[in-house]
């Protein structure tokens, strides 16, 4: 049997509950790298990541059978959910929700959602990415995942008015990314211009 064979999402929950190895592998095979980049929002090093997927997918495996299947995708928001209980457990447990305070000057500086535009996605993850584990963790939780500081306190057992103010803070230390982001850019494209002119016979 392949995955070609296995055409219904249905199906292979079906086989899965009855314990079919070929099965599970096919479920393993087409969710791993989505649950994967899920949880690199979070965790930055691999084996770390590699050890947390290990638990997602025992935990996917043990509780399959009370899934309860309502199409197409559910199945994926299910097995988001828990990568992102068992990303946070990580978190939490390896004590890695520090905040870094940040001064009140650089505090007033910041005003606003952080300005992405001209910026490749990738750089934008990357940046994410690099911030502390605290602010990474509740920046994601509120922007991509689309929790509420209400929710967000609840999962990681801080205040709501903590949440709301260390994601000020995490986008404030976006802001200033892009900021020497943009700078740096902007310094290099003038030196291309300059090089460029340089070789040509520009006469004014």
């Amino acid at each position: 049997m392949s995955q070609k064979d296995i055409d219904s999402e249905e199906l292979l929950i079906n086989l899965v509950n009855k314990g079919d190895e070929q099965a599970m592998r096919i479920l393993y095979c087409r969710n791993i790298r989505y649950l994967s980049a899920v949880c690199s929002r979070y965790i930055y090093g691999e084996e770390d990541i590699k050890d947390v997927l290990q638990d997602v997918f025992l935990k996917i495996f043990a509780s399959i059978k009370s899934f309860e299947y309502r199409g197409e995708g559910s199945l994926k928001g299910w097995m988001t959910k828990i990568t992102l209980n068992e990303t946070l457990k990580f978190i939490k447990n390896n004590s890695r929700l520090q905040f870094v305070e940040l001064k009140q000057d650089e505090m007033d500086k910041i005003d606003g959602e952080p300005n992405t535009e001209g910026i490749p996605p990738a750089v934008i993850h990357s940046m994410i990415r690099e911030l502390p584990y605290g602010y990474r963790t509740i920046f994601n939780l509120y922007v991509i995942e689309g929790k509420s500081h209400k929710e967000i306190a609840e999962l990681l057992g801080i205040k709501a008015d903590s949440s709301a103010s260390q994601l000020h803070r995490a986008k404030a230390v976006l802001a200033e990314k892009i900021k020497k982001y943009n700078t740096l850019n902007s310094i290099s494209n003038a030196r291309g211009l300059v090089e460029r002119y340089s070789q040509q016979d520009v006469r004014l």
